[in-house]
């Protein structure tokens, strides 16, 4: 059996009674648990037995060291949580304090008639420091200690402890939340996540064990008062009943010890909350504790100057000692001084890097990224080198004025931001040619004239002023550039006098009304669909995606634009396309609905200046012919007419509006529903800037006048 039991040599069971003394203390401080339960072991021993007072002297010692310590630590960790041990060794410093406080009552209660150290040499010299033959100073300072340690420090620390147990505890499923969420997203791996989960339960651990931990000190500083009266007491009884002391004497000798003793452990107490405190007050702090103050309070030099003026007038004021407010008040300045000097050469010098960076990068040329070959300008402006003073010119950048006006009046007029103009001087146009580019292909071009003037007749006649005789770029009628000295005699026989600005500020826009269903790009109308009021949120969340995407929006938005049709009211065609789709998906059947849903803004804009809206209505015969040619179902269905029936029908339209713009009226083509897209679609071939619109189109509060029938 002794074989055995020497081979167990994993454990100090085994081998402890060929253990010395010394080799019994090496093990216990290889082994940091034993060492930890032997000291919680004597505390409870002394609890029990009675020490000498020499013992006392060095426990006490022991005691005022570990709270130190403790300070000190807290003074110079970076995060609370790097001291997570604090609520236990807060514990074990009270069991320490509470148990030095038995002794010495033992010793005072049993000795104190032998004079002032009995209980030893440590609370003999504290009660004759701080008492000086007075036990009365005595007694006030130590209730001062008392009150300041329970009243202030450990009151506010546990308020601090608790306000932040609760919060972090009401914080953590939103912190695993958002811990999960950069899981998920990839910003960290399983790894980190795990450890910073790990940190969030330590930290709702610790400052919950704080919120506990701080009653203890509490505790302490009521012991410490109870303990103080009845060692007086308990003094006082003893000397004057059994040892047949004075009153007078037992009341200083026994409240000396008395004092003495309780200073011993309030001074610890004391500093041991001062820790607790700065502890809990640290969250969200980072770094030690002289860096948060110091940097923190010499953060703004400014409040340093107002406490340094502040300084110097109080020691102005009469029977205020000059010397220590001007010593600090010279002090905080000089302080304040430098902190502004410091940053201040520490600006220029990242200036002077940051310029010197900027002249490095200027010096060497970036080449520019393949990439941006691959960018398209949405619509570009080409001019030559002779209309370069329209851009530049001494009166102010007119012609830029001008697009950008444009493009206001085109958001308010359409209902969407049109792209930005690129100006571009082209060395291979002729100096006073022009060209607009859509998508970088040419869409319009003309050729104006520097210092004069565009002249047209309203009525399509030559004009009779001397000038080099055009046509007008836009619209192709007879024009006339004039001298701008003849102005007002162009002006006086009603012809109408433009500027080149303005010329190329119309053909530009007409070019973008042409267009407009190719600008509207997917980004745009997504813009417009996020800028949307909120009592249209609901709507859109109902149909889209479920039931139509944002690129079948766009298309619907498209099909409007390529009639000139506004969508500034982007609320009802929303309500149109939400009413169209739950019977079908074909987006030209979703377009004509919305059409019909935009009655009244169509029948508006169509109107003639006196309100009515002219109309030129389809004979029952073409409406039966263009009904009869439709062949195919769905996105699928087309025309197809005859040849020689396509050419009458144009023939008899082209007739028809000719003779009604001859009588001053600009008339609709009415269809019925089935076939207007299809009517349309032909007529935008020979007259584009005829309207065709449904019977279902019309208003019923419109003002309708029939012109002619087809």
């Amino acid at each position: 059996m002794s074989e055995v039991g020497t081979s167990k040599t994993g454990g100090l069971g085994g081998g402890l009674g060929g253990l010395t003394p010394q080799r019994l203390f090496a093990e216990i401080g290889k082994r940091s648990d034993l060492a930890l339960a032997l000291g919680v072991l004597t505390i409870v021993v002394v609890l029990i037995l009675p020490m000498p007072a020499f013992m006392l002297d060095f426990a006490l010692a022991i005691s005022i060291t570990f709270s130190v310590l403790v300070l000190m630590t807290a003074l110079f960790i970076q995060k609370p949580l790097e001291f997570s041990a604090f609520p236990t060794v807060l514990l074990i410093a009270t069991m320490i304090r509470l148990a030095l406080n038995l002794a010495s009552t033992r010793l005072i209660l049993s000795h104190g008639h032998e004079g002032t150290g009995a209980a030893g040499k440590v609370i003999e010299a504290f009660g004759n420091f701080v008492m000086q033959g007075n036990f009365v100073i005595g007694i006030i300072v130590f209730a001062i200690l008392v009150i300041v340690n329970f009243v202030v420090i450990t009151k506010g620390s546990g308020r601090i402890a608790e306000v932040a147990a609760r919060f972090t505890l009401d914080a953590m499923p939103g912190k695993q939340m958002a811990i999960d969420a950069d899981l998920s997203s990839g910003l960290i791996d399983e790894d980190q996540a795990r450890e910073r989960r790990k940190n969030l339960e330590n930290e709702a651990a610790f400052f919950g064990s704080m919120d506990g931990a701080s009653k203890f000190v509490r505790g302490d500083a009521i012991a410490g008062l109870l303990i103080t009266f009845i060692n007086i007491i308990g003094g006082i009884i003893v000397g004057v009943g059994q040892m047949e002391m004075s009153f007078a004497d037992a009341s200083a000798g026994y409240t000396l010890l008395t004092i003495g003793d309780g200073l011993v452990s309030q001074i610890p107490a004391l500093i041991v909350s001062t820790a607790a405190g700065l502890l809990v007050s640290k969250a969200g702090v980072e770094g030690a504790a002289d860096k948060a103050l110091f940097e923190q309070l010499s953060g703004y030099p400014q409040a340093l100057g107002m406490s340094s003026f502040v300084l110097g007038v109080m020691a102005l004021l009469p029977g205020i000692p000059m010397l220590p407010f001007v010593a600090l008040s010279g002090g905080t300045g000089y302080l304040a001084y430098r902190i502004i000097s410091k940053r201040k050469s520490a600006a220029e010098t990242e200036a002077a890097a940051a310029i010197a960076s900027t002249e490095a990068t200027e010096a060497e040329p970036k080449e520019e990224p393949i990439s941006e070959t691959l960018k398209i300008d949405e619509l570009r402006l080409e001019i030559g080198y002779g209309l370069l003073p329209l851009i530049n010119d001494s009166e102010g950048q007119k012609l830029t004025d001008q697009i950008k006006a444009l493009r206001r009046q085109f958001a308010a007029d359409m209902g969407f931001v049109m792209p930005p103009v690129r100006i571009l001087d082209n060395m291979q146009l002729e100096a006073s040619h022009y060209m607009v580019r859509v998508k970088e292909v040419e869409a319009g071009g003309g050729e104006v004239y520097v210092g004069q003037l565009l002249v047209m007749d309203p009525h399509g006649g030559q004009i009779d002023l001397p000038g080099l005789h055009t046509k007008e770029p836009t619209f192709g009628l007879p024009a006339t550039w004039i001298d701008a000295g003849i102005r007002e005699e162009a002006a006086f026989r009603g012809y109408t006098v433009v500027d080149p600005p303005t010329v190329i500020t119309t053909h530009l826009t007409e070019v973008i009304r042409d267009n407009m269903q190719e600008l509207l790009s997917y980004a745009e109308v997504q813009k417009l669909l996020d800028e949307m009021g909120e009592e249209h949120k609901k709507l859109l969340e109902d149909i889209a995606p479920s039931q139509i995407t944002i690129s079948g929006i766009q298309r619907v938005l498209q099909t409007l634009l390529a009639e000139r049709i506004s969508i500034r009211d982007l609320g009802t065609i929303m309500k149109g396309i939400a009413e169209a789709v739950v019977h079908t998906k074909q987006l030209t059947h979703i377009g004509e609905h919305v059409r019909m849903r935009l009655a009244r803004q169509l029948c508006a804009s169509y109107a003639a200046p006196d309100g009515t809206l002219g109309l030129i209505t389809l004979s029952p015969q073409w409406e039966q012919a263009f009904a009869e040619s439709l062949v195919g179902n769905g996105d699928e269905q087309q025309l197809a007419m005859a040849p020689s029936e396509l050419q009458q029908f144009i023939a008899v339209v082209r007739e028809k509006f000719e003779r009604a713009a001859e009588d001053g009226e600009m008339p609709v083509l009415l269809t019925s529903p089935g076939i207007r897209p299809y009517v349309r679609s032909i007529i935008e071939r020979f007259r584009p800037q005829t309207i065709v619109m449904s019977q279902n189109e019309v208003h019923p509060k419109a003002r309708l006048k029939t012109v002619a029938t087809v």
